[in-house]
């Protein structure tokens, strides 16, 4: 069963691999290789519990993720106290009738604050443990001149939400919520020297590292490659993605319960061998 760790300086402790449920609310204009329809509530109930045996306790929704958040709401009935729930604000997907949906940014201050009131009638919740600005890519903009990090900061002192911070898209953005904002968002690239230097601010500030893509989008594996090197390349994954000591928690979607178990086998041989290494 997957560890759970302390999320930066907040008082929530994640599960080492989180759930992302975009393929629950969205299945246009999406970038997987691989097109899917969107399960049934029987098929969403199986995945949820199977992640819940797992260990998994961390879920990964937002308003730009389709009917996420509403099926979310929907199937977690009486089981809220059980998940760590994370959404956004600033984006919201509108579905299209011809397949092809769109995306709409509004980093205004009341419609920030109108998107966490939405999010939480939708999740059928009285509280949001974390609350991510979901960037256009404009990060320190949003941070400096829409004032997205304090708008959120004030939600959290008025008890709306228990943690903030921004799924980040640039090094400048990530930096600054490492100083000013419970938790980041971010993918990491071991090639990338600006990723290490984000990890290390993060670490320094002691600020909540999510990490998303990790798979990029699912273009990491290869649709011939055996069950066995695919394996391989997601252990190795993980090794490289928990050799960080800031990282939390990685955040993988996947609507097959076998991936599911099999990223879990991977995310705990990397965490084991980094442990040896320690």
């Amino acid at each position: 069963m997957l560890p759970q760790t302390q999320l930066g300086n907040t008082d929530l402790r994640v599960s080492r691999l989180g759930l992302g449920t975009v393929k629950l609310g969205r299945n246009q204009s999406v970038k997987y290789p691989e097109a899917f329809e969107l399960p049934s509530d029987d098929d969403a109930r199986t995945l949820l519990s199977t992640a819940r045996d797992l260990g998994i306790n961390l879920l990964d929704t937002a308003p730009a993720y389709g009917v996420s958040e509403e099926r979310l709401g929907y199937l977690l009935r009486g089981e809220r106290k059980d998940w760590v729930i994370c959404t956004k604000a600033g984006e919201e997907f509108s579905r299209n009738y011809d397949g092809n949906g769109n995306s709409n940014f509004d980093f205004e201050a009341s419609a920030l604050r109108l998107s966490v009131e939405r999010s939480l009638r939708r999740l059928r919740t009285d509280y949001l443990d974390i609350v991510l600005i979901h960037s256009d890519g404009n990060d320190s903009h949003l941070i400096h001149h829409h004032q997205v990090l304090h708008t959120l900061s004030k939600l959290k002192q008025e008890g709306w939400i228990r943690a903030f911070g921004m799924s980040t898209k640039t090094l400048e953005g990530g930096m600054i919520c490492a100083q000013e904002a419970d938790v980041v968002m971010a993918t990491f690239d071991p090639a990338q020297a600006d990723d290490h230097k984000l990890m290390q601010s993060c670490a320094l500030n002691n600020a909540g590292v999510l990490l998303k893509k990790i798979f990029n989008s699912g273009h990491l594996l290869a649709e011939d490659q055996t069950q066995k090197t695919a394996n391989a390349i997601i252990e190795q994954q993980m090794k490289v993605i928990f050799a960080q000591s800031a990282v939390n928690s990685a955040i993988i979607g996947t609507l097959n319960c076998q991936h599911l178990r099999s990223n879990v086998e991977c995310a705990l041989l990397g965490l084991a061998e980094n442990s040896k290494l320690a």
